[in-house]
């Protein structure tokens, strides 16, 4: 965990494996401070790119239901 990754994520499902990854190395307690800073230096740049990606969804969900979100029915209830 001693270099920081330069290259930004594939995708979200990719970026939020890092994420989780790099939680589980800082909860473990076992990181040094410098590691520790620049696992937290990804994991700041990780979230953004989520935060990013979920924005940049809800708007597109936004256009396709023409600025009106529709609540989720279930199909597969039984009323």
């Amino acid at each position: 965990m001693s270099k920081v990754k330069a290259t930004p994520p594939r995708d979200y499902e990719s970026a939020l494996a890092e994420l989780e990854k790099i939680v589980a190395a800082m909860e473990s307690g076992k990181l040094s401070l410098e590691d520790s800073l620049t696992a937290y230096q990804r994991g700041a740049e990780l979230l953004g790119f989520c935060r990013d990606q979920l924005s940049q969804a809800e708007q597109k969900v936004q256009i396709l239901e023409n600025g009106v979100l529709k609540p989720f029915l279930n199909s597969g209830s039984d009323e």
